[in-house]
């Protein structure tokens, strides 16, 4: 076994292993598997950054005890997950022993594992314009932070050789991460064996675009599942399957077992993609092969829905201090009016599909009927015939001011305060404007220019509409009992 230095700085790996060196009683109980063996692959992936891995190949086993080495599994994979059974006769294999070998083949650990042995090192030496390799026989006393080398009664430090030769590979070193399992296997023969296991770094979420018109506020929407891949494996012609929702990873993994047809509603999924119900998540199967090399991301077509009926609003937020203290500085103060755009995920709306969660990103059309990005939001798993409200920013045109107009302390804890809140709208079309005031303690509204509704316990909603380039003024006084 060599190794080349070509340079101070990397190392070319040059292996050759004799079949001399190799135990002969062993290697007959001895089986490797590689990808090449594959017979079938299914990957489910989930939000939460694991995927389940199946893998089936087909390999012959001697009779008796076998050492089984299943070759290109993940690096991130959850050793405590995996599991082996023959699907050609599962009573025939019994498994004793597993382990997961990620020591992995490098220059750097062939040198580690060869500390007290003897190594050929060969140097290049120039001399009359002429390069010769001069090779010389050392042992390696130490490998911690440098080299140390002896080579007959003088010990060396700093030598860069051009090449190491190694006698053989030292045992417990794979070039790839390994799963090894201690098998009992009663018949020799072929065997169909499936290996199962859970690994990280494999991810999937969703990404919407919601395209509105210059008029009007009728939408489409599409959308692609992204995949991502950074497990130490790249998955081949897999079967893909995603599930969506907050899996508990403490409790076993269920695994998908059967398939649904599409749903036949307004909005669905794309044709080659599948959905169904999985105990309290839902399950989309692509309905083709697909692959997902290592340290990679994918998108594939999910969603398309059309002719979505969606609302505009204008919302200011306020804070519940307010309500038990004096704002200082008598001037009004800028509020911020939100921009949120709602619709319903029902069928009645073209809609009415399980959405996973991702990011929903909104486009609309200018006056030259170029679309322009105009913000986007997050949102949670969302069931059909729940509503979405997506934050898409600030409004330009429209401005708000707040001011205290009063404060009052009536007794211990219990105060008064009145507030103005001028919206101006600078639209040529009118809007309404949500003011939403959070109200901690006992709370009573003791007057308001306009109609307010008390949303929850501890919080109220005034309506204030505003005409095109005109201004609104809401006035209220509260009484809050902290």
């Amino acid at each position: 076994m060599k190794i080349q230095r070509r340079g101070a700085l990397s190392l070319a790996v040059l292996i050759t292993v004799a079949l001399a060196t190799a135990d002969v009683s062993f290697a007959q109980n001895k089986t490797t598997s590689t990808r090449a063996d594959q017979q079938a692959l299914s990957l489910t992936v989930y939000n939460s950054n694991v995927a389940l891995v199946r893998d089936v190949r087909q390999v012959r086993l001697p009779t008796g005890n076998v050492e089984f080495d299943f070759a290109d599994v993940a690096s991130a994979i959850e050793p405590a997950t995996v599991r082996i059974v023959s699907l050609t006769d599962p009573k025939q294999l019994t498994v004793l022993e597993q382990d997961y070998r990620y020591d992995l083949l490098t220059p750097g650990k062939l040198l580690h594992y060869s500390v007290g042995k003897q190594i050929t090192l060969v140097r290049q030496v120039t001399e009359n314009n002429l390069t010769k390799e001069l090779p010389m026989k050392a042992t390696l006393l130490s490998d911690n932070g440098g080299q140390v080398w002896q080579a007959g009664n003088e010990i060396i430090t700093g030598m860069f050789p051009y090449e190491y030769i190694f006698p053989s590979l030292p045992p417990g070193l794979y070039s790839k991460p390994t799963l090894v399992w201690m098998l009992n296997n009663r018949d020799a023969g072929e065997q169909k064996l499936e290996a199962d296991y859970m690994t990280k770094n494999v991810n999937w979420s969703a990404d919407y675009v919601l395209t509105l018109p210059a008029e009007g506020m009728t939408a489409d929407l599409n959308s692609w599942v992204t995949l991502s891949n950074s497990s130490g494996a790249s998955f081949r012609e897999a079967q893909l399957q995603l599930v969506a929702g907050q899996v508990h990873q403490a409790a076993p993994t269920p695994r998908p077992m059967f398939r649904a047809q599409a749903m036949a509603v307004g909005g669905a999924v794309a044709p080659e993609m599948q959905q169904e119900s999985l105990s309290e998540y839902h399950l989309y199967t692509i309905e083709r092969p697909v692959t997902l090399p290592d340290q990679s991301s994918k998108q594939i077509a999910f969603l398309r829905a059309s002719g979505i009926k969606v609302q505009k609003t204008y919302e200011i937020d306020g804070q519940q201090y307010y309500f038990y203290s004096p704002i200082p500085g008598g001037q009004p103060a800028k509020e911020p009016v939100q921009a949120h755009l709602k619709f319903k995920n029902s069928e009645d709306n073209s809609l009415g599909v399980p959405l996973p969660a991702g990011t929903v990103r909104v486009y609309q059309a200018d006056s030259r009927g170029r679309l322009q990005f105009v913000g986007e939001d997050h949102i949670t798993h969302t069931a059909k015939d729940e509503n979405l409200n997506l934050y898409i920013g600030n409004a330009f045109d429209v401005a708000a001011e707040r001011k205290q107009t009063d404060f009052q302390t009536l007794g211990k804890d219990i105060y008064e305060s009145a507030y103005q809140i001028t919206v101006r709208n600078h639209k040529k079309d009118a809007i309404t404007v949500e003011v939403n005031e959070p109200v901690t303690g006992e709370w009573t509204v003791l007057e308001s220019n306009y109609k307010y509704e008390k949303t929850s316990a501890f919080s109220i909603r005034f309506q204030v509409p505003v005409a095109a380039d005109g201004q609104s003024v809401l006035k209220y006084r509260v009484r809050a009992h902290r």
